[in-house]
């Protein structure tokens, strides 16, 4: 389902607003609701908007439990750590419970962390059936989403539900959840916004199949919801 907005502020209030009614809902029902972030510029107007009134007294924060898409292999010091974001902006601010953050632990060898947080994920999801109860996903201008970067080997994996491997065009190792896991779960959204998206997002909605050149393509839930909260920049080419 496609959601278009006059602008990123737009966006970001329609996006908080859907988040919360999500998380209200499933919770009525579950005793947890499962939630992958993500980093980047573009979710800090949302995560604000989250942190404060109304929506952080709508969401019951100690049933959260929160994981990410991908990680920089960087020191969560390090300002390009996806994790260290997510906490200045929204986490710090909530009342989470610290044992139901699960970040990617940069502190170990990239192989070794993508390891300890499959073995992680598994706890909690079996090998069949849903996972996340909400995946929020960013896009790239090059159709990328979590660190399934055109042309890389990850974007075909099968079978690993969490990969690492080193971005030649970044100089750095990447860590990421992979299809197999996203696609199971129960929502997926994707937050993107700004006239530099809008040939991406044209090709991955609307262009012929080519998950090499626009990975964004391979996210498609197989039983869920996918929805994209986009704005009139982004979404110029759809109209």
């Amino acid at each position: 389902m496609l959601h278009i907005y006059n602008n990123p502020e737009e966006v970001s209030q329609a996006l908080a607003e859907w988040i919360t009614q999500s998380i209200e809902t499933t919770l009525q029902k579950q005793d947890r609701f499962t939630w992958v972030v993500t980093g980047g510029n573009s979710p800090k107007q949302l995560y604000e908007l989250l942190a404060a009134s109304p929506y952080r007294d709508r969401i019951n924060w100690s049933k959260l439990h929160i994981f990410w898409g991908d990680e920089r292999a960087v020191p969560f010091t390090d300002s390009r750590n996806n994790a260290k974001m997510t906490f200045e902006h929204l986490l710090n601010k909530v009342p989470v419970v610290r044992e139901q953050v699960h970040i990617m632990d940069t502190s170990l060898t990239p192989s070794a962390a993508a390891k300890a947080y499959e073995a992680l994920l598994h706890q909690y999801f079996s090998n069949e059936g849903p996972t996340f109860d909400l995946v929020l996903n960013g896009m790239g201008d090059d159709g990328h989403t979590l660190s399934l970067f055109p042309h890389t080997p990850v974007i075909h994996e099968k079978q690993a539900w969490v990969q690492s491997f080193y971005l030649d065009a970044q100089q750095m190792y990447r860590i990421t959840l992979t299809a197999p896991v996203v696609n199971r779960a129960g929502k997926i959204a994707f937050l993107t916004f700004g006239a530099n998206k809008s040939n991406a997002l044209f090709e991955v909605l609307k262009g012929a199949p080519a998950i090499d050149q626009f990975p964004s393509q391979i996210i498609q839930p197989t039983s869920g919801e996918l929805h994209w909260f986009v704005d009139d920049a982004a979404a110029s080419r759809l109209k």
